[in-house]
């Protein structure tokens, strides 16, 4: 009996010990703008916190996604930094934004929404000296009555120079933090996706591509990428793996598009085994096929086979493989201990 119990005490401690180690510390990278109002003038913002639930998904380090219930009321910090030499005054607010056709589309200036109607921050301006940092606290109260849905929005962190004698124009630079705000009774809804088709391109300037068509099949939006790997191509050739598109793919609950991943145009073509994987926070599926790559620019080449996508990743799943392993070797176990007694 004493054998049985350390087994699931062993069982136990794995379990705990993988679902713990693979929460990241607290703190997303930096952004920064790329053109800043006046030659090196640049800014960047971070997000500070992120949900317990959420501490093993990379994308709650870098966007501040979250499931609340009508009525609840969160906060989180962003970082605001001056990254240049000189100093700045930046404007700090929350904007809306938009899930369409595959993009995460931010609406002009400070056009407001429901979700930064119930957004506040605890500073507005900022006067940065060089390299200085200064942090914010952003409030978001959800009313009692709030529908369910998810909303979107960005916080945004905004420099500008004004127009005077020799300036007519007003050149900003801005960077921000999105939100992904779900509300609802109860808890959060699932997120998946499918590759339903996986073919190859040639671009009209003749680069080669690889396009998969996704879809969302869960209740959360998700912001795709990942890679491709080429094998089994002409004399045996390698190569990879490939980035998606930089741009990348977001989806809202329900959509479809295209991610799209550029290759070099030098590669033979074909026929080529590919292997896209995607991926969103800890949602991964990969897709196989034998591929040939069209030789007219703006056309598409052709599939000779495609495999089914493996199955959904998760540091979930991962535990509880382990569990499942280390259960079937305990019980044998415990049941050779027991006869011995």
């Amino acid at each position: 009996m004493k054998g049985a119990r350390r087994c699931w005490v062993l069982l136990l401690v794995l379990a705990f010990v993988q679902a713990a180690g693979v929460m990241p510390a607290a703190g997303a990278p930096g952004v920064s703008s790329p053109q800043g109002p006046a030659g090196d003038r640049t800014i960047g913002i971070k997000l500070l916190d992120a949900p317990e639930s959420r501490r093993a998904d990379p994308r709650a380090h870098a966007y501040l996604i979250d499931h609340l219930a009508p009525g609840s009321t969160i906060e989180r910090r962003v970082e605001v930094t001056n990254e240049s030499s000189t100093p700045v005054h930046v404007d700090v607010y929350a904007a809306a934004a938009t899930i369409a056709q595959g993009k995460f589309t931010f609406a002009p200036q400070r056009t407001p929404n429901e979700l930064t109607g119930w957004t506040s921050l605890d500073k507005t301006g900022l006067e940065l000296a060089a390299s200085e940092s200064a942090r914010v606290r952003t409030t978001i109260r959800v009313p009692r009555d709030a529908a369910a849905g998810e909303r979107y929005g960005v916080i945004w962190a905004q420099t500008g120079m004004g127009t005077d004698r020799s300036h007519f124009l007003t050149m900003l630079g801005r960077v921000g933090v999105r939100m992904y705000i779900d509300v609802g009774p109860g808890g959060e809804p699932p997120s998946d996706f499918t590759i339903e088709r996986l073919y190859p391109t040639r671009a009209r300037d003749g680069q080669d591509e690889v396009r998969a068509r996704i879809r969302n099949t869960g209740g959360r939006a998700l912001d795709i990428s990942g890679a491709l790997s080429l094998s089994d191509g002409p004399a045996g050739l390698r190569a990879g793996p490939f980035p998606t598109a930089k741009s990348g793919t977001t989806l809202a609950p329900g959509d479809q598009a295209e991610a799209v991943v550029p290759l070099d145009a030098r590669l033979p073509d074909g026929p080529w085994s590919v292997a896209l994987t995607l991926r969103s926070g800890l949602v991964e599926h990969t897709a196989r096929a034998t591929v040939t790559f069209p030789t007219t620019s703006g056309s598409a080449g052709t599939v000779v086979a495609s495999a089914a996508q493996q199955g959904r990743f998760s540091t979930l799943g991962v535990t509880a493989l382990s569990a499942l392993v280390l259960t079937a070797l305990c019980l044998p176990l415990a049941k050779f201990l027991r006869r011995r007694r």
